[in-house]
Order: C-alpha cells, then structure tokens, then sequence
C-alpha cells in the first residue's frame, strides 16, 4: 500500500516521492553500473541517467516487474549503451619523474580501471540476491573480478552480472535486455568460459584474511612499515612468489616477485621516501602515497590497492591520484 501511494504520487510529479520509491536502490545499483564499466566516474554518470530515464520513464512502467527489477533494466541498459558508444580510451604512458621502471612482463589489456570507495558499498553488497547467484558480493567487487570482466563484450557482461552476480533469472534478464531465454544462456556460456580464462587460477591459493581483522591489520602494519622505511627485503618478503603489480591507465604489468622487487626498487631510487595513508577499496585495503619533500609537504603520488593471499600480497594495484578525492584523502599534508 505504501508503494502505490508513493507511485501514485510521483507519477503525479512529486518528486519526494519519487526519490522514497528509487533511493533505497541507489547505492546496488551504482555498484551495479561499477562491475559493468569497470570506472567509478562512469558509473556515476550512468547512475544519473538511469535516474532521469526512470524518472522521465515512470509514466510508462506497467508494474509487471518490481520497482527494483525495473531499475536495474534501465540501469543495464545505459551501461550497454555506454560500453558501445564509448570510444577506446588511450593508455597512458608512465610519467613518474626520475624513475624508470624496469621493463615489464607484458602490456595489459584493460588500462580503463578505477577503484571504488569501501564507504559507498555499505548497503550496496548486502542486497538479496536470487537462488542462481554463484558469486559471493565481496569477491564481485573486488578488482580482479572487476578486471577481468572487463574483457568480455558488452552483452555478455550484462548476462554474467544480472545472472551470476545478482541472481536473476533466466527468463527476467531475458526481459531487461529484450532477448530470448535461448539467447540469454548461449551469452552466460561464452561469457563463463571467457572469464574463466582470464581469471587467475585459485588452486591451492590461501583466502584473503577477514577484512578489518587482527591477521589483516597486522599485513597491513607490515606494508606500510616496509613501504614507508623504503625496506625492500622486507617488503618483497611480504610478497608471494607470483605476485602482480599492475598500474591502469599505465599498461604496465609485472610478474613474479623478482620483476615486482625490481618495480619497488625504482620507485625508492634517489632517495624517494613516502608516508602512506590507510583506506580501502573494492573491499581490500588500500593506501593513499604521499611522497616526501623538503619543504615539510607530502604530495599525493597516488592509490595502491592490496590483495592478500593468507599472510601474503599476491597483487598490487597503483592508481593515479586523480582517485584520492574519491576516497576523502588530500592531494598534499603535513611530513610526518
């Protein structure tokens, strides 16, 4: 009764109403649009359409669906649009001054990646999801899922999402997406077999220690007092044997500990010193960098982002930082 009357309401053209029928789905969906673009900043755009297209659009929804179903139909759906439309974003090259990184394993594949900020997830990964969900919340938001979804085509990030991710059925994502059934699993099969390629292999891989606990703190401790002495012994024991560094939008990718040692060498070289600042990302922790200069000032070099493996960094992702407002942290402060 209560969501007739606010549907009533809005379709009236209050806009109080309206925000009461769709705000309780903002953060999922803005999570959602996140895993199909693989950009805060685009999912934020893509977010707002769907807001004004539902909201423009309301006169027309016939209640076949819930209202949340219907959101994420719109929602889908201008992230396809974004996905098709959008032109192929340049990498960039690395332009850190006096370092030169060692050459590295490969070029990737995906340089448009961003991190998302662990304070807008509260409430956006704890949604119900359907019977046919095969993802736990946490493991599809963090960055190696986030990556390597980027590499399937639009479609079949749309199936994967709405049916492995969230639990949708066969027949309703059918629906957002005006296909057919037959149509939407032949796009869930090649997108499994897609993915599963490009996801690193978990055989015989420790699980990450709980976030926020005793064994997570105490890696952390460890990190940031290796980065921040410049202690490269113990910081490339912290490191498992396949460790990966990656840098997006900067297509550098590094393998094995002794390439990440190599990188971690070129950052520290000319007496280059930082003080690091905790936060987390896609649900992992992760550290604003701040380099040191003699002025008393540290400057914002940019966001490093952890995946631990036990008691072990098995990734690690930098950023630029262009991302550190995101996460509330400064572009400069105070030397420790």
């Amino acid at each position: 009764m209560v969501t007739a009357d606010l549907m009533s309401k809005a379709r009236a053209g209050d806009g109080d109403a309206f925000r009461a029928l769709t705000e309780p789905y903002r953060a999922e969906l803005r999570v959602h649009c996140y895993r199909m673009l693989g950009s805060f900043q685009d999912a934020e755009d893509a977010l707002q359409d769907t807001m004004l297209a539902a909201w423009q659009g309301l006169g027309g929804f016939e209640e076949r669906a819930s209202v949340r179903t219907w959101l994420y139909r719109i929602a889908t759906n201008r992230c396809l649009n974004a996905r098709r439309s959008a032109t192929r974003r340049q990498a960039k090259e690395w332009n850190v001054p006096d370092v030169e990184p060692p050459e590295p394993t490969r070029l990737g594949e995906v340089v448009w990646l961003q991190p998302y900020p662990d304070t807008l997830l509260e409430g956006a990964i704890d949604a119900p999801l359907g019977p046919e969900a095969r993802y736990e919340q946490a493991e599809s938001i963090s960055l190696a899922f986030i990556t390597a979804v980027q590499v399937l085509p639009p479609r079949q990030v749309a199936v994967l999402v709405l049916r492995d991710v969230l639990g949708f059925h066969a027949r309703e994502v059918a629906h957002m997406l005006d296909s057919t059934v037959d149509s939407v699993n032949s796009a869930l099969k090649r997108a499994r077999a897609t993915l599963q390629r490009h996801r690193p292999p978990m055989t015989n891989r420790e699980p990450p220690p709980a976030a926020d606990s005793n064994s997570e703190d105490a890696m952390v401790a460890k990190f940031v007092r290796a980065w921040e002495s410049a202690d490269l012994d113990a910081l490339v024991d912290l490191l498992t044997d396949d460790v990966f560094i990656s840098m997006p939008p900067v297509p550098f990718e590094y393998e094995g500990r002794d390439l990440a040692a190599r990188f971690c060498a070129s950052i520290f070289r000319a007496g280059r010193r930082f003080d690091l600042v905790s936060t987390r990302a896609n649900g992992q922790p992760a550290f604003g960098a701040y380099l040191r200069a003699p002025n008393g000032i540290s400057h914002g070099t940019g966001l490093y982002v952890l995946t631990l493996a036990g008691d072990r960094i098995r990734a690690m992702t930098r950023f630029d930082n262009a991302v550190l407002p995101w996460f509330g942290l400064p572009r400069s402060l105070p030397t420790r």
